[in-house]
């Protein structure tokens, strides 16, 4: 058996293999636009309502979710630092209004993630596995960063 042609084709790292898959059910332009602002408020107001239920266990959320991605790609891992760092900023800033907006932000958000699912006939990543709910930030990072010419 020839396995040169095998072994001149370099493996895919998993930040590539778990990106390509979430990429299979989101090509359509409508539903990759919904998923550019529904994620980033997917993912804020996430943390929100768990700061509202504890602020440890948002800070715990965090946490993992950094060493999800620092094992991943030490790019994205920078990256998400920032968007972190920026939804807890955000998640303040909300003060007393946050558990209302944070409810009413999800909702819509998802509300518009089933429909982009809708247009683009298939299911969302996540009903496969959970952990598509922490590569879909990577997803419109990595749009973001193609279009810059930022490597990850």
């Amino acid at each position: 058996m020839n396995t040169a042609t095998q072994d001149s084709t370099p493996a895919l790292r998993r930040v590539d293999q778990l990106l390509a898959h979430y990429d299979e059910s989101h090509r359509h332009p409508a539903n990759e636009l919904i998923h550019f602002f529904a994620v980033p408020l997917i993912m804020l107001t996430l943390v929100g309502l768990m700061y509202e239920a504890s602020p440890l266990l948002a800070y715990a959320f965090i946490a993992a979710s950094m060493v999800f991605y620092f094992r991943l790609s030490r790019v994205f891992f920078i990256a998400m630092t920032g968007v972190s760092a920026l939804m807890l900023l955000l998640v303040h800033a909300m003060g007393v209004l946050r558990l209302e907006m944070c409810i009413g932000i999800f909702l819509i958000a998802w509300v518009f993630q089933f429909v982009g699912h809708a247009v683009e006939g298939k299911k969302p990543s996540f009903f496969e596995d959970i952990r598509y709910l922490w590569v879909g930030p990577l997803f419109v990072l990595s749009k973001l960063f193609a279009k810059i010419g930022v490597r990850w």
